[in-house]
């Protein structure tokens, strides 16, 4: 079956979807909410992750999910803070909540939840799969006998690897030639224990493919690990972290480490959700602390003094004029399989302290945050002319204020920041339900070029936010419970040089969502985005010069259940790629989803078949895979091919549970597939995932 073949299919299987959902009456959902949550949870991740990496770990927020889909939040006892973590909820949808239980008592129905503003059937439905208006939470009850009784833990294990030979395994020992030292094989182990979400212990061990087994190599113990202790509501301490913690302040440009969002179809996830202080739990090898910390209640005010000393990875400079070793860059990967990248591994400390007081109400929340970074080494300076104003010392002072008011139905957000001795940065914007319909999202943001800070994760079309201003707005209209349209325009702009653009730039980005939803189990969504920006020109000669550049998607998708156990989606998307000097070029993407999912059954499981075609790299398309739990995957498309996954879950007995997933690439285009010591001699590439969980 060729390319042409697989996407006629396709485009059958769209049209025979839409006539169907037409025709066929509307299914009542379930009400067993818990049934639906893996899919909700889903759909929240790829509604907040459109522009996150491919390999991007989300179990912070998987985590925390899952935790309230088993364990409810108590609307009646609940808190602004812990409503935060629900990442659908935004700013003045929580204080509308808030506001109401304070007027008129404690939730008696949850129907009363359609008489607050800002609350849809889909808000509702989203959030009775998390909460509850009866179960109780906290240390009311708390001894430990009873933590040893009612906590809960889970041990996860996961095995998985690349089925055909790739390069760097196959170069002899006692070549010279750069080579993996490890077997290919990817092996994941968490261990957590959790007590009303108010003692949690958390542990993770990872060895990535091409890593070490500690076992065979002499080392004293994994390749990573990470673990902490989290205890919440004790006292005056409403928070401590023994170990590994993540910090989350204001709108991420003073401090914030761990998960973050960027732009997406969720236009509300731009202004930070400030969850202070966290156990880290996730993956990813770098943006974490490794310390003490802990957030005290002092009334009206929250006082979160916080110490990290931690190894971190880094590349080497020598410097001829000192003769001494530099830091040239900060490694991110976590990856340690060849000999260059293990003699980079824990190569610097970094040492941070600091603290951070917020002086908090119901309606107004104002903080100021200082710290201290310091390193074991110098940066090194780099020659190029756009690296002028980059980093060169050993220690930096970061301070801060942010800041967030309610006013009716209006919420202000912002933060002040400065690298003491460099630059400043600036974010201030607003939430407002302007009436039931009808929401709308600004912000200002203006990052100086010489602004500092290592654990910034502030709204940008840059990697990090400096060097740049902007100015962002973003609708939400629901006329009706069948239709939404959310749209936005971002206008940015870079005062000074970057790479591969030698003058200073600009650009904007627009993005237009509507869908229609005929009933609580189907919906239809068409979305465009087109993005503008400049870079050097590959005409450039002796001068370079600027010309645009424009990225443009189109996207059809559909998504319906069959009956309580089927539900199929359908996805089309056209991306066209355009530079001023050369002809556009296009790439195309259709995928079948097939979901199976039944009330009773011990198996569940989904499977994707998807057809891709692109003309370059610049015409790639992403497109979020469901995966074994906690398993991540967003991966580019790029060339011809077919790509097909297959998921399946088997509950063998309450708190046993057994993960397979298989994937399978297939180009039509290409004899070799990737490069360096990844690459693999043929045309087809394939993964399998294997999990297996035990709670008690």
């Amino acid at each position: 079956m060729n390319f042409k073949q697989c996407g006629f299919i396709l485009f059958l299987l769209f049209l025979g979807l839409i006539g169907y959902s037409q025709t066929n009456k509307p299914i009542k959902p379930k009400a067993d909410y818990s049934q639906n949550a893996d899919g909700i949870v889903e759909y929240i991740i790829e509604s907040v992750a459109e522009n996150l990496g491919e390999d991007f770990d989300y179990t912070e927020m998987v985590d925390r999910l899952n935790y309230y889909r088993k364990y409810p939040i108590n609307l009646n006892k609940t808190s602004k803070a812990q409503l935060l973590e629900l990442v659908f909820l935004n700013q003045v949808q929580i204080n509308n909540l808030l506001t109401h239980i304070q007027k008129n008592g404690k939730l008696i129905n949850v129907l009363e939840l359609q008489g607050i503003t800002g609350f849809d059937l889909e808000t509702i439905k989203n959030l009775l799969y998390f909460s509850t208006i009866s179960q109780p939470t906290g240390f009311e009850n708390f001894s430990f006998k009873n933590m040893l009784i009612r906590g809960n833990g889970d041990v996860l294990v996961r095995y998985q690897r690349v089925i055909e030979p790739q390069k760097g395994y196959n170069i002899p020992d006692s070549s010279k030639a750069s080579r993996y030292l490890g077997p290919p094989d990817r092996i994941f182990t968490r261990f957590r224990y959790n007590y009303n979400n108010n003692v949690l212990l958390s542990i993770n061990v990872e060895k990535d493919a091409g890593e070490q087994y500690w076992a065979t190599s002499g080392k004293k113990g994994p390749d990573f690990y990470s673990g902490s202790l989290y205890l919440k509501d004790i006292r005056a301490f409403k928070k401590i972290v023994i170990g590994d913690f993540a910090l989350q302040f204001g709108q991420g440009l003073t401090m914030w480490s761990g998960l973050s969002f960027g732009k997406g179809a969720d236009i509300f996830t731009v202004a930070r959700q400030d969850l202070g202080l966290r156990s880290y739990t996730s993956v990813n090898e770098f943006s974490f602390f490794r310390g003490l910390a802990t957030q005290v209640n002092l009334g009206k005010f929250e006082f979160t003094p916080f110490v990290s000393s931690i190894n971190i990875d880094a590349s080497a400079v020598f410097n001829p004029v000192t003769l001494t070793d530099e830091i040239g860059s900060l490694q991110q990967s976590g990856l340690h399989r060849t000999a260059s990248e293990l003699k980079g591994k824990g190569r610097i400390n970094q040492l941070v302290y600091g603290s951070n007081l917020q002086y908090k109400t119901r309606q107004f929340n104002v903080g100021l945050i200082g710290y201290q970074t310091t390193y074991s080494e110098r940066f090194a300076p780099n020659d190029a002319v756009y690296s002028k104003y980059d980093f060169t010392s050993n220690h930096l002072t970061n301070i801060g204020l942010h800041y967030n008011y309610n006013i009716k139905n209006t919420y202000f957000y912002g933060e002040a920041a400065h690298s003491v001795g460099h630059g400043f940065a600036f974010i201030n914007g607003l939430i407002s339900s302007l009436s039931p319909a009808v929401s709308m999202v600004a912000f200002h943001r203006n990052y100086q070029k010489n602004y500092q800070s290592y654990f910034n994760q502030a709204i940008s079309e840059n990697t990090i936010a400096k060097n740049e201003k902007g100015f962002y707005t973003g609708l939400q209209i629901k006329p009706s419970k069948k239709f939404e349209w959310v749209s936005y325009f971002d206008m940015f702009k870079f005062p000074w040089l970057k790479f591969s653009v030698d003058a200073p730039s600009g650009g904007f980005d627009v993005f237009s969502q509507f869908s229609y939803i005929p009933n609580k189990v189907t919906r239809f969504s068409l979305r465009y985005r087109i993005r503008d920006k400049e870079q050097n020109s590959p005409l450039s000669t002796n001068i370079n010069f600027l010309e645009p550049y424009r990225r443009q998607n189109f996207r059809l998708e559909a998504q319906y259940q069959v009956n309580k156990s089927f539900t199929l989606r359908n996805r089309v998307e056209v991306m066209a790629f355009k530079e001023e000097s050369d002809q556009q070029r296009y790439g195309f993407m259709a995928y079948q989803d097939v979901n199976y999912n039944p009330l009773s059954s011990k198996f569940s499981g989904n499977m994707r078949l998807t057809m891709f075609q692109t003309e370059n790299f610049d015409t790639r398309i992403y497109a979020y895979e469901s995966d074994v739990l906690y398993g991540f995957s967003i991966p580019a498309y790029q060339n011809q091919g077919i790509r097909f996954y297959v998921n399946g879950r088997y509950t063998v007995r309450r708190g046993l549970d057994f993960w397979i997933r298989y994937a399978l690439t297939q180009y039509s285009n290409l004899t070799t597939i990737g490069s360096g010591l990844d690459e693999i001699n043929g045309n087809q590439k394939s993964e399998i995932k294997l999990q297996a969980r035990i709670q008690f």
